[in-house]
């Protein structure tokens, strides 16, 4: 049983989803909350495997939430999958290098929710290729954040691994991979585990913002375009 956790300002959403996943024999809902600090504060009490996390919340919000929840030592289990609009893609990008493990946009199918629930509390944090890509070719032309230190493990990275990194930053899944560059699943799967170790990075999710942050995805690029 997957236990989950809802935070969102608003009353209808919270309902919804909690009724959407509520009818799911495998998916629990263990709490809800209004805002930042009680959703850490429920999360503490319940102990769930994911967050539903809304980014703006009166108070603190999702981002702060979020960030709190990564660095707490008895949450590293805790799975934050961050719900939100098109129109808010630079906070997204924000809750990944914040320590979310994925994100999808408000308007996906509910079937697209229900997998990616399950999906990151797997611990595949798997991002949406298309939602991934929007965001990477959004931000690809700004300059990394002063102080970013996801560039500390480029030089421990080998040249395959950095073009893993680079295609995982453009969306594509471990099998796509596999597909673009002629080796198995499988390999495709080492090699990134290796380089999420070798960047200590938690999940997928922030191999696509040190992708970013190292300049390894190019503005407006797109790894489907080229097949």
């Amino acid at each position: 049983m997957t236990r989950v956790v809802i935070a969102d300002d608003q009353a209808m959403v919270r309902a919804g989803l909690r009724a959407l996943l509520s009818v799911e024999d495998d998916l629990e809902v263990v709490g809800e909350a209004a805002d930042g600090d009680e959703a850490v504060a429920v999360v503490l009490e319940t102990r769930p495997d994911v967050v539903l996390m809304d980014i703006r919340m009166p108070g603190v919000d999702g981002l702060e939430a979020t960030r709190q929840l990564a660095r707490h030592p008895e949450l590293c289990d805790v799975k934050v999958l961050v719900l939100t609009t098109f129109e808010l893609d630079e906070y997204v990008f924000e809750a990944l290098r914040a320590g979310a493990g994925g994100f999808l946009l408000k308007d996906e199918e509910p079937v697209e929710l229900l997998r990616a629930v399950r999906l990151v509390a797997a611990g595949e944090s798997l991002l949406s290729p298309s939602v991934t890509r929007r965001v990477v070719e959004a931000f690809a032309e700004s300059p990394p954040p002063p102080g970013a230190s996801s560039l500390d493990g480029l030089d421990e990275l080998t040249e395959r691994e950095r073009e893993i990194v680079a295609l995982v930053g453009t969306g594509l899944s471990n099998h796509e991979i596999a597909e673009r560059l002629v080796i198995s699943p499988a390999t495709a799967r080492t090699h990134v585990s290796r380089a999420m170790l070798k960047l200590a990075a938690r999940d997928r999710a922030q191999l696509v913002v040190f992708a970013y942050e190292a300049g390894l995805v190019a503005p407006g690029h797109s790894a489907r375009a080229e097949s």
